[in-house]
């Protein structure tokens, strides 16, 4: 999957198309009106899909009716970014025919995260820088939140240099390289297929929810089985949440520092990206520098 010429796409211009899918879960219909008022209320044109406030299970709609939503985002000239309403599950269910679509042709912005870990994979397959970022519930907080203002200053063509503090358990140490990562439980089900964006010397991010210390920890033993820890240039470990200890580590941090000790590539804990409130917008597929730093400050710069 290893791109060496990354497409961006175009900057979000006043009056530029953003289309809301629900590729994944269910939403409430009130969370994405609120965001389209924000959306909105930085000057772009904002159309729902018409099966992004659906329900079917617990999903927003068929794996058909979810496809036609993506298929006719990305085939309108108009739009310029999708934005996924929620993750949730359910993007594998339509991965493959996403896939046959032609989307390198015209690139657009494919914003959010958990579930949409799996758009992400897509979108790095085809060549095409995408954001891992916060969605339609982190959006209605506005434009003042700090993650929203960095995500739009993104879709208007620019490229953050996040500040973030140390943790203990950090490798300190300078890498460059492609961004890749996401919801870990998501992208580890990915390897070995057409969508597998854990391969080659990149910078790896990681994130999930829900998922207990073993089942994590089992998912980096078959990284570095397959021997991605002897590629990475460098390893970001962002928010896991709502589990618990248990009776062979204390928290997720440590089960990680452990598993990385025998490697020398530098590594940051606690980076604010996850299923938490401060979730910091990230560009996929784009060439950053890690920088682990001995000052209590750490950094991921984007370049342009």
């Amino acid at each position: 999957m290893q791109k060496d010429n990354i497409k961006y796409p175009s900057m979000l211009l006043r009056g530029a198309k953003i289309a809301i899918c629900s590729p994944a879960g269910k939403i409430k219909p009130e969370i994405v009106e609120d965001a389209v008022k924000v959306l909105e209320g930085q000057g772009w044109k904002v159309q729902v899909m018409p099966h992004a406030l659906g329900e079917h299970g617990s999903f927003s709609g068929t794996p058909d009716e979810r496809f036609a939503d993506l298929r006719d985002a990305f085939a309108d000239p108009d739009v310029r970014a999708i934005l996924c309403s929620r993750g949730g599950y359910g993007v594998v269910h339509i991965l493959d025919r996403l896939s046959e679509l032609p989307v390198e042709d015209d690139p657009k912005w494919v914003i959010g995260f958990s579930d949409i870990s799996a758009m992400h994979a897509l979108m790095a397959s085809k060549g095409i820088a995408s954001i891992h970022s916060s969605m339609c519930s982190a959006i209605r907080r506005g434009p003042e939140d700090p993650d929203n203002a960095a995500l739009f200053d993104i879709l208007r063509g620019e490229r953050p240099a996040h500040i973030f503090d140390s943790h203990k358990f950090d490798r300190q140490g300078i890498a460059t390289g492609t961004l890749r990562g996401g919801n870990v439980a998501v992208i580890a089900d990915l390897i070995n297929t057409p969508y597998d964006m854990i391969e080659g010397d990149i910078i790896l991010f990681i994130e999930d929810v829900a998922e207990p210390i073993y089942k994590i920890e089992r998912i980096l033993c078959q990284l570095k089985l397959s021997g991605v820890f002897d590629k990475l240039k460098g390893l970001i470990v962002g928010q896991f949440t709502e589990y618990k200890p248990d009776n062979d580590h204390p928290d997720m941090e440590t089960m990680i520092s452990d598993i990385v000790r025998p490697y020398d590539f530098p590594v940051a804990f606690n980076v604010p990206v996850g299923h938490v409130d401060h979730n910091i917008p990230l560009i996929e597929s784009a060439t950053v520098t890690l920088k682990v730093s001995p000052s209590g400050r750490n950094s991921i710069i984007f370049h342009r």
